[in-house]
């Protein structure tokens, strides 16, 4: 496993971990910002009055309502980004990469009303009668120039067609059932396999139906999950609503120069924040990455636009309300700062060759550079002497999860924890186990990911009944964005392959949905990153090149608009 995550690593730090990328996803949101003139401001209260059913006819083209095509999108982005993401991004970089989700929203908001927009002009009706579109559709349908020549961009359709799928899986699959069975073993203590293979059959029933079954069961599923956890967030706000200001402070205080050390928290640069709160934002809004357009394509609409304008709404649900009363209940229990007893994951533990303590400054220095990737420490080979469960050599530092970890206990992994205390050697090398003895290491160190917003949420009003909260929400969220992503993927397929391909990629996607449910969750969070770029990097290359198109696009719903709905209030679309 800990081969496979480095392999994982390595991929990832030359597309999304890289630096460049955080920049290519945010400046492709700033261009068409000022490009198109702010259109998430200029068109977000007639965005309202869309998805409202205001200007709906029942003789247009499509499969689903605008709405239910929003639920199915949000359905597809409000997942474990915005519960298990959120306390990911804030444990990696602290507060101020709250601030960079948010950012990314707010740009967002703009790229997705671009996207969507494109994917519905160029959507097509398949032999079926289904509406099928998305940025493979318009990479091989829309007019392409290069140098005043045309260019036919179908190799760049397939290529994101096949990222498609893969992201199904990196996206909408396996973190999403890793989260739920993670967070079902904790709270109520449910075998993991026997999640993932309930999980898995309801997951087959629905995604069997196609889009109208699917359409059918998230537009009743996002808002019912989104009342459950706005009740469970907000008992936690108000218990601690002196906690708020100071938290909004550590948000947008140290945007510039980083999140200072707290608690158990190490601190993080400005570069590390930037990194980590653009990519989860992206995780969590999807925007930019080309997979709500699939969603949006099914919608009943006869003008592109309206529908790109729903598209709007997403980020800002999904992101900026959602994703901040998150950061705001970790932020206000002061949970995220905290160590906390947990089981250790070998892919997060490092050990170095060195005494350091986290109560002397230099030390704290020095590992502070190491985790923001500034100056390396040595790490440490050679083996763990144990006795009775506790680590006698002197002259390492045990970290888990970015920080020092602390009161460390080795167990054997096949007895009960208080009767199976480990003695021998564990072999170590480059800072991590290699010994493929069944042992566990239960320590105090930060935990991140949903665990860290299951104790956040115990520090309201239903105290430890608030990660029940959790656990429910996360089901929800998690649930539905599996079988939203599981269209996105069929619609891949279809593209790729034909129809016939669509009912052997559902087998695959069920099967693979099961196995992920009890995998490790650090080498599924890096698959998921892998995954995300790759679909994200052509979607951005070919919106970029229609952006005339799209702006042209506008104009022509501005005369459509006031052709078929004279003196009705209307934005200004020239």
């Amino acid at each position: 496993m800990l081969e496979v995550n480095e392999f994982l690593k390595l991929i990832d730090s030359f597309i999304g971990s890289a630096w460049w990328f955080p920049y290519a996803l945010l400046g492709t949101g700033l261009f068409f910002t000022f490009y198109l003139k702010f259109p998430q401001i200029r068109f977000f209260k007639h965005a309202i009055r869309i998805v409202s059913g205001k200007y709906d006819k029942s003789d247009l083209p499509g499969d689903t309502s605008h709405f239910q095509a929003l639920a199915t999108a949000l359905s597809g982005t409000v997942g474990t980004g915005n519960i298990a993401g959120v306390a990911f991004a804030v444990h990696l970089g602290g507060p101020a990469a709250l601030f960079w989700m948010l950012v990314t929203a707010a740009v967002g908001m703009c790229t997705k009303f671009v996207e969507v927009s494109l994917s519905h002009k160029y959507r097509t009706k398949l032999d079926d009668g289904t509406m099928a579109g998305g940025p493979m559709y318009y990479m091989k349908n829309a007019e392409f120039k290069l140098g005043g020549k045309k260019v036919n961009l179908k190799w760049l359709a397939a290529i994101f067609a096949f990222a498609t799928v893969l992201s199904s899986f990196g996206t909408g699959s396996l973190p999403q059932i890793n989260s739920i069975s993670s967070t079902l073993l904790a709270t109520f203590g449910i075998d993991q396999i026997v999640t993932g293979a309930v999980l898995a059959v309801l997951l087959g029933l629905v995604i069997i139906g196609g889009i109208q079954r699917i359409a059918a069961v998230t537009s009743k599923l996002v808002p019912g999950m989104a009342i459950i956890y706005f009740i469970g967030a907000f008992a936690v706000i108000l218990a601690n609503i002196g906690n708020i200001v100071p938290s909004f402070m550590a948000i947008f205080g140290d945007i510039f120069t980083g999140s200072a050390a707290t608690g158990g928290f190490i601190g993080a640069n400005l570069a590390f924040a930037f990194n980590k709160g653009v990519g989860r934002g992206l995780f969590s809004n999807e925007a930019g990455q080309g997979s709500a357009p699939i969603a949006h394509a099914s919608a009943k609409a006869n003008e592109p636009l309206s529908e790109g304008m729903v598209a709007i709404l997403e980020p800002f649900i999904d992101t900026i309300i959602i994703c901040t009363v998150t950061g705001l209940v970790l932020l206000s229990s002061g949970a995220w700062s905290e160590k906390h007893m947990n089981q250790f994951d070998y892919t997060e533990i490092e050990i170095l060759s060195q005494s350091l303590k986290e109560s002397n400054p230099d030390n704290a220095e020095s590992i502070y550079n190491h985790l923001n990737d500034v100056e390396k420490l040595p790490v440490f080979s050679g083996n763990l002497n144990v006795v009775n469960g506790q680590i006698q050599n002197s002259d390492i530092t045990f970290l888990h999860s970015r920080s020092f970890a602390d009161n460390i206990l080795v167990y054997k992994n096949d007895g009960l924890l208080d009767e199976a205390l480990f003695s021998g050697t564990v072999a170590i090398e480059n800072g991590s186990i290699i010994d493929d003895k069944p042992l566990k290491f239960i320590g105090e160190s930060l935990v991140h990911s949903a665990p860290l917003t299951a104790i956040a949420f115990n520090r309201g009003f239903f105290g430890d009944y608030g990660q029940y909260i959790v656990s429910i929400g996360l089901l929800l969220f998690a649930f539905s964005t599996a079988i939203s992503w599981s269209y996105y993927g069929d619609r891949a397929m279809t593209f790729l392959f034909g129809t016939k391909s669509v009912i052997y990629y559902r087998i695959v996607y069920v099967i693979a949905f099961f196995f992920a449910s009890f995998q490790d969750t650090t080498i599924i969070w890096t698959l998921s990153g892998i995954t995300i770029a790759l679909m994200t990097l052509p979607n951005l290359v070919g919106i970029i090149w229609l952006r005339k198109d799209m702006k042209q696009t506008i104009s022509d719903y501005g005369d459509f608009f006031e052709e078929n709905f004279p003196g009705m209030k209307h934005p200004k679309f020239k």
